[in-house]
């Protein structure tokens, strides 16, 4: 499966159920299928070979340490530095091309500014490596505890401080949707950051906004699982993502990697069967984008 609007290859972000584990059985259920991609986790390096071996590309792999490199501990930001090295050089020989992180604080009580500093100075430190296997970091936007780069004020922020090209984005819209962040002029600002792209959507509910708000939790009603009460994450097409113009505006900025659909939605979510099905339906859409 491609992408009508740039050819880009479709594929899925491998977490969630127990048979994504199952490579054998999710490589033949790929071929079956058509997916040419898959993300990996933090275990890229030991888990990709089946997948080139059978063809498959890899989308993105984990970056294998996370908080640590926005520690305020000096020794733990310089073991994560020197893990996440490893690790690249690794996975580097695989070929592999982008790691993913979110950029989330050990300690997310910390003043952000203090946090950013932190960030700042480990991600600067992995950047000689980066730069030599040709590889790029691809941040994406979730907006978790003391989460930094999830706006535009972030991304803009983390590329003044580090103006590699080794640091880039994960482009995923659904962050930006119910955040309110605009994701189509978010792809304009960032001519030439993204370098992977995941496949996700957020349905926005009027109706719930005017009786919840976005401030407060409901005292009686429940949140929507993968959303909140006016927001809800979904498979591509279930949400009010303006796919078409996204994979135009890349197409003209020279993107060339591909497309990952990230599977969090309650319609889909919960049994293989149900996630087998979410991923293709996705996956379908975007074909005809």
């Amino acid at each position: 499966m491609r992408t009508r609007t740039g050819g880009y290859p479709v594929g899925f972000r491998q977490g969630g159920g127990s048979w994504r584990r199952d490579t054998e059985a999710v490589i033949e259920w790929m071929a079956a299928n058509g997916l040419e991609v898959i993300d990996l986790g933090r275990d890229a390096d030991g888990a990709a070979q089946p997948y080139l071996e059978a063809g498959l590309q890899i989308g993105s792999a984990d970056l294998a340490e996370w908080n640590g490199m926005i520690s305020a501990d000096a020794g733990q930001r310089e073991e994560a530095v020197e893990r996440n090295a490893a690790y690249i050089r690794a996975c580097a020989a695989l070929g592999m091309k982008r790691y993913f992180v979110v950029m989330l604080p050990q300690n997310p009580d910390l003043p952000r500014g203090e946090n950013f500093h932190y960030m700042v100075e480990s991600f600067g430190q992995l950047v000689p490596v980066l730069e030599e296997h040709d590889a790029h970091i691809v941040v994406e936007g979730w907006p978790g505890p003391g989460a930094l780069c999830c706006t535009p004020e972030g991304y803009r922020g983390l590329f003044r401080e580090i103006p590699s090209m080794a640091m880039g984005i994960n482009y995923d819209p659904s962050h930006l949707i119910r955040q309110g962040i605009d994701p189509i002029r978010f792809l304009h600002e960032f001519d030439g950051r993204v370098f992977h792209v995941h496949g996700k959507d957020t349905e926005l509910i009027p109706e719930n906004l005017y009786e919840y708000g976005h401030e407060q939790a409901p005292t009686f009603a429940k949140r929507y699982a993968f959303g909140a009460m006016a927001w809800r994450y979904t498979i591509p097409g279930h949400g009010v993502m303006r796919w078409p113009v996204a994979f135009q505006i890349l197409k003209e900025l020279g993107y060339a990697g591909c497309v990952s659909i990230e599977l969090e939605d309650a319609s889909f979510n919960g049994s293989e069967e149900t996630e087998k099905l979410g991923i293709l339906q996705g996956a379908r859409f975007l074909e005809g984008c």
